[in-house]
């Protein structure tokens, strides 16, 4: 399973082949999207069609949920990192998120998340 950071979803919703490409190889049910990368979906909806829409898709993929284990993860990192790389608090809950379930991240901001020990990143 593959952890799919939110560019990757507006990229999808952009057309962007080369990512929807990408997407294809590693296959639908192979895909998960962290709760955060959700809402920031449907946080950016800009009217009631698009967050229909996005209600509908999100309903096809798996959505890794914040337990305690990724929340201890996430204060970790916010202490080791937020200082000294600026990492902001979506990216540290999505990064906890993968750490947590032991899957791989596919971003489009690499350099969010490069710094990361125990985080793997998914390469094209």
């Amino acid at each position: 399973m593959i952890l799919c950071d939110t560019n990757i979803l507006i990229e999808i919703y952009r057309n962007n082949a080369s990512i929807i490409s990408e997407v294809g190889k590693i296959g639908e049910l192979n895909v998960a999207l962290s709760v955060i990368s959700a809402g920031e979906l449907l946080y950016g909806a800009m009217n009631r069609k698009e967050l229909a829409s996005i209600r509908k898709d999100l309903a096809k993929v798996s959505l890794l949920k914040i337990d305690s284990q990724v929340c201890e993860i996430f204060l970790q990192l916010m202490a080791d990192y937020s200082l000294s790389h600026h990492l902001d608090v979506p990216d540290g809950l999505i990064a906890a998120t993968a750490i947590r379930n032991d899957v791989e991240l596919f971003t489009l901001n690499k350099k969010h998340f490069q710094f990361i020990q125990g985080l793997r990143l998914y390469s094209l």
